[in-house]
Parts: C-alpha cells; structure tokens; sequence
C-alpha cells in the first residue's frame, strides 16, 4: 500500500517505517505533529523542529502541522495533517500506550485510512534488540523518570546502553523502549536514511533528576 508515517524523529517511529517497508508498502510521506507550546497529550515533543531535515534524509516529503498541545488539538492537527494525502494508510511506532493507539485509530477511522503498526504489542525486550541489530543509530535526547542521570543525554542507544536500561527497568520499573515516557530518542542513521545525520548544535538542559538534549541544528555527516 500507499502510506504516510507519523514520524517523531525518534525510535520507534524509524523502526516501524523501516519495518513497513520491509513488508512492501511504498511511504512518500512524513506526518509531523509540532506543538506550539512544546507540550502534546499524544505526540512525541523534543526535537521536532529538525524533523523535516530527517525527511530529507529519507528522501520522502515532510508534512507539518501544528497543535496547541491539547488532546483535542493534537486530534485536530493529525486529521488536518492526513486529510487529502494520497495514502491508503498511516504507519505508526506505537507499542504499548493504549491512549495513544485509540485516538490514532479513531482519526484514520474518520478518513477511511488503515493503520500499520508493526511494533504493537511486541515484548519490549524483543524491540530493542531488534531495533539496535536493524542498524538505527539513536541518541536519547530526553530523560524523565528516576534512575537517569546527565550522563545519558546523547546517549547512542546501542547493546551497553540496552543493558544499562534493563539494569534500570529492574531497579525502578522503567519501560527500557521509553513507552511509558521515561525516555525519548533522536535518530540520527537508519536503513531508511540516505545519509547518516549529524547534530551541529545543541544546548542540554537538566534539572535534579530530569533534562533535554535540545537539538538546534542537523545536517549531513562527514563521510
């Protein structure tokens, strides 16, 4: 089929892509919510201004569209967002969060669209593994839950820090995918990446026992 991503710039949003593709489905577009307050009750937020050069990277077309950061508004951008694509569907990276999943499935309900999500339900383990031997090359960019520290900020997601978040889902209960928003990522290779990405700017933010790795600015890597 014919289909749009809803694409964050992080994780799990590139593995489904990849995924969907692996199964034969063409995806021209890139579906990007950005908050105007930096707050969304349904989309991921850090980073989204750098979205579109990742749609570059991937060589498909970028597609923005704002919201208040309400439930309602995030509903109303995405619907704006998706309304009068070419697509017979929308890909999405959601894996747990029921919240999320019924309000996505609720709007492309309304536009008669299908929804391909390749990493639902899948054990949280399993997704990490597969992702990091899939070759995505992710930074955690966003930390939010007891048991991180400064040190993981622009962190690579690779198999010492998969062990390290298994280490804390043990101690503190964490979601070691970030399903339950302890953690955020920032994809900087991919399979679906024509080029590797690099950040040329940044600024961390970090207060007591949660902070942001705000990215200003990406471009191509040095080969």
């Amino acid at each position: 089929m014919r289909l749009a991503v809803l694409y964050s710039g992080g994780k799990d949003s590139t593995f489904a892509m990849y995924l969907a593709q692996q199964m034969g489905h063409e995806i021209p577009y890139a579906v990007s919510m950005i908050p105007e307050k930096g707050e969304s009750w349904i989309f991921h937020v850090p980073n989204m201004d750098v979205v579109p050069k990742m749609a570059d990277a991937m060589g498909v077309i970028s597609i923005t569209a704002g919201t208040n950061g309400t439930e309602e508004g995030d509903m109303e951008g995405l619907k704006k967002a998706l309304s009068g694509l070419d697509v017979e569907g929308v890909v999405t990276g959601a894996v747990w969060s029921d919240y999320q999943w019924d309000r996505i499935n609720r709007i492309c309900d309304e536009l008669s669209l299908k929804v391909i999500s390749p990493l639902w339900r899948k054990d949280q383990d399993m997704v990490l593994n597969e992702l990091i031997d899939s070759g995505i090359k992710a930074l955690i960019i966003g930390c939010y839950a007891e048991g991180f520290d400064e040190s993981w900020l622009g962190r690579l997601i690779d198999e010492d820090a998969a062990n390290d978040l298994r280490k804390l889902k043990d101690a503190r209960g964490i979601s070691v995918i970030g399903e339950g928003g302890e953690y955020e990522s920032f994809t900087l290779d991919s399979p679906t990446y024509r080029y590797p990405l690099q950040i040329l700017g940044c600024e961390k933010e970090w207060d007591r026992n949660s902070g942001t790795l705000k990215v200003l600015d990406i471009g191509p890597a040095d080969q």
